[in-house]
C-alpha cells in the first residue's frame, strides 16, 4: 500500500459522535460556551413542543456572528482553534458533539452585520447515513427562521436549531404532545435553568467582577444565578496565603491555581426556604467546584481527595479556578465536565485542606448534636413498667441527702453503706425510674440515681446521657419502635439497679471505671454510625409534637 490515508468512515463516525457523554443540560451549556465566546450579551434559548410530538430547541445570541466561510469553518468536525485561547469553546467539537447528542439534524445560521443575507448550513445525520459521505446541506433561509433569528438574536448573531429531537427525552409517548410528554419537556427546561444558573453564575451575577456580564433566558424567562457557596451566610475558612496553589506544567513552567474553602451554614440554622433557594445542603453538594475561566465544569464530590459520600462534610465547598493555561495539566475533556488531579497535586489539595475538613466534620456534627440533643424520646413506657414490676432486686434507701449528693443504703454488701450518687427530690413523676438528660458531663451513656417524686420514698434511677453517641445514633432512630427503646432503657435502669445493690464507697469507683470503659467503647463502635438524617430528625420532631 502506497496510500496510508485511512479516511473514517462517515455514518459511523458520525453516529458514534452521539455517544461522547452529554446530556442536555451539559449539551447546551456548551452551546452558551460558544456564544459566549462570541462576545454575546444577550442569549436566548427556546424549546418548542408542537402538537404532532415534533421537538425544537433554539439558541439564539447577539454575537460577533460569522460569514459564509467562517460558518463553514465553524460546522466542520475539528473546527479551527480560537484566536482567543481563553474562549469557552475549546477542540472544536463541541457545537457538533452537543447538538448531534440530542438530534439528528441541527441547523446553523448567522451574518455579522445587518446589511448581508443570512448564511446558512446544516448537518443532518440521516442524509449523511444516506449518501455515507460527510456532506452538510445548504437550503433557503425560511420565513420562520427569519422570524427566530430576528426573535432570539436581533440584527446580528448566530440562531442554532435542533430538529428531529429523538434525544430531548429518555422515552417516546403514546400521546404526542400530550399531557405526559408536556409535562417531560417542562420539567427538561426547569433542570436546565437550575443548570444554567450555576455553571454560568459568574457571568449571570452583574456584582461578580471576575467575569463579564451576559443574560441569558430560556422561554422568556430570565435566569438568574445561583452561587454554590452561599456567600451571604458563609465563612472563607482558608487564610490568604492558602489560596494560591502553583503547578507545575511539563515543560517546566509554573501556572497558578487560586483556591477558597467555604463553610455552609448547618440546614437547621436556616429557614426551609433559605435552604431550598440558596444553599442546598446535601452530600452530594459537598466537595470541588472547579472553574475553567469562570465557567464551572465540575460541582461537587472529592475526586479522590477525599470520600464522597460522609454527609458530615456536607458543609464544605472548594472554590477551586484555573485558566486555560493549565487545560493539559487538567486533562480537560471535550465536554468540558471532567477534570484529573495529578496525584501530587492530591496529596497536596489533602493536606491544605485537612484541617478544614475535619473542622466541616466537627461543625455538622456539634449541630446535629444540638438538634439531636433537643429532641424528645417517649420513656414512658418504660418508667411504667418499671414501676409496675414486682420483686426487682435494688437497695433499700434508709436515707438520702439531695443537697450532698450521698445516700445510706442496706444493699448485698450490707446495711448502713453509704454511697455518693445524684440524689434527686420532687421528679416529674413520669420520669422518676428513667430519664435523659444533657447534664451529664463525664462522657458515660448511663449514670445511676435515687430520685422521688416528693421529698421522700427514694427508689433507685437511670439518667442517660442525650450528649453520648449511642443515644443520638441508636436511641433516636429506634425512636418510632416502643419496645427498642423500653428494653434500651429499662436494661440501663436494671445496670444501675445492680451496681447501687452491690456497692460500697470501695467499689464505686470500679463501677464507675466500667461504666466509663463500657461508655467509651460504644463511642468507638458507633464512629461510623452516622447521625440521625434531617428526615428522621424532622419525623421524631413532628411525632413528638403530635405526643404533645
Amino acid at each position: 500500500m502506497n496510500d496510508l490515508t485511512n479516511l473514517p468512515d462517515p455514518s459511523r463516525l458520525i453516529f458514534g459522535l452521539r455517544d461522547t457523554g452529554y446530556d442536555f443540560n451539559t449539551a447546551a451549556a456548551d452551546i452558551i460556551d460558544n456564544s459566549i465566546a462570541a462576545d454575546a450579551e444577550h442569549i436566548n434559548i427556546r424549546v418548542e413542543l408542537h402538537a404532532d410530538g415534533r421537538k425544537f430547541v433554539m439558541f439564539g445570541d447577539d454575537g460577533k456572528g460569522m460569514d459564509e466561510e467562517a460558518l463553514f469553518a465553524a460546522m466542520r468536525y475539528g473546527a479551527p482553534a480560537r484566536e482567543n485561547a481563553k474562549s469557552l469553546g475549546k477542540f472544536g467539537l463541541g457545537l457538533k458533539t452537543a447538538s448531534s447528542s440530542i438530534c439528528l439534524r441541527f441547523t446553523l445560521i448567522s451574518r455579522k452585520s445587518a446589511d448581508v443575507p443570512l448564511s446558512k448550513l446544516a448537518w443532518d445525520l440521516e442524509h449523511v447515513q444516506e449518501e455515507n459521505r460527510w456532506e452538510m446541506l445548504q437550503e433557503p433561509v425560511t420565513r420562520a427562521e427569519e422570524d427566530a433569528f430576528d426573535e432570539l438574536c436581533g440584527d446580528t448573531g448566530t440562531l442554532l436549531i435542533w430538529s428531529k429531537c429523538d434525544r430531548l427525552l429518555s422515552k417516546n409517548y403514546a400521546e404526542p404532545a400530550g399531557a405526559a410528554e408536556t409535562k417531560a419537556v417542562n420539567n427538561r427546561v426547569k433542570k436546565l435553568r437550575e443548570h444554567v444558573a450555576l455553571v454560568f453564575h459568574r457571568f449571570l451575577d452583574e456584582k461578580d467582577a471576575r467575569c463579564r456580564n451576559v443574560r441569558i433566558a430560556i422561554d422568556e424567562e430570565v435566569v438568574s444565578p445561583w452561587n454554590p457557596f452561599y456567600p451571604q451566610r458563609s465563612v472563607q475558612a482558608l487564610p490568604d496565603n492558602a489560596r494560591e496553589l502553583k503547578i507545575e506544567l511539563p515543560e517546566g513552567s509554573t501556572e497558578t491555581a487560586h483556591m477558597n474553602a467555604w463553610l455552609l451554614p448547618h440546614a437547621k440554622e436556616m429557614t426551609k426556604n433559605e435552604n431550598d433557594t440558596y444553599a442546598k445542603i446535601s452530600s452530594r453538594a459537598q466537595g470541588f467546584y472547579i472553574y475553567r475561566e469562570g465557567r464551572l465544569i465540575h460541582n461537587g464530590g472529592w475526586l479522590g481527595v477525599f470520600r464522597s459520600d460522609d454527609p458530615h462534610y456536607s458543609l464544605l465547598r472548594v472554590e477551586f479556578d484555573f485558566g486555560h493555561e493549565l487545560d493539559d495539566a487538567f486533562k480537560i475533556d471535550v465536554k468540558k465536565s471532567r477534570i484529573l488531579f495529578d496525584p501530587a497535586l492530591e496529596d497536596a489539595l489533602k493536606e491544605r485542606l485537612a484541617t478544614i475538613y475535619r473542622e466541616a466534620d466537627q461543625r455538622y456534627r456539634r449541630k446535629k448534636k444540638q438538634l439531636s440533643s433537643e429532641l424528645e424520646v417517649d420513656h414512658s413506657g418504660s418508667n411504667n413498667s418499671i414501676k409496675d414490676a414486682k420483686f426487682t432486686k435494688k437497695p433499700s434507701v434508709q436515707t438520702a441527702t439531695p443537697g450532698a449528693q450521698d445516700a445510706v443504703v442496706n444493699n448485698n454488701r450490707g446495711a448502713g453503706i453509704k454511697i455518693h450518687v445524684p440524689v434527686q427530690a420532687n421528679v416529674d413523676p413520669g420520669s422518676v425510674y428513667v430519664e435523659a438528660v444533657t447534664d451529664i458531663t463525664s462522657g458515660r451513656l448511663w449514670e445511676p440515681a435515687l430520685r422521688s417524686a416528693s421529698n421522700t420514698g427514694f427508689t433507685t434511677g437511670v439518667r442517660i446521657n442525650r450528649h453520648h453517641d449511642f443515644y443520638q445514633k441508636i436511641y433516636l432512630k429506634a425512636a418510632s419502635l416502643g419496645y427498642a427503646v423500653e428494653g434500651m432503657d429499662i436494661l440501663l435502669w436494671a445496670f444501675s439497679a445492680a451496681e447501687q445493690n452491690n456497692t460500697d464507697e470501695e467499689l464505686q469507683p470500679i463501677f464507675e471505671d466500667i461504666r466509663q470503659e463500657i461508655s467509651g467503647n460504644l463511642e468507638k463502635l458507633l464512629r461510623d454510625t452516622p447521625l440521625p438524617t434531617d428526615t428522621e430528625l424532622d419525623e421524631l420532631s413532628e411525632s413528638a409534637e403530635d405526643v404533645e
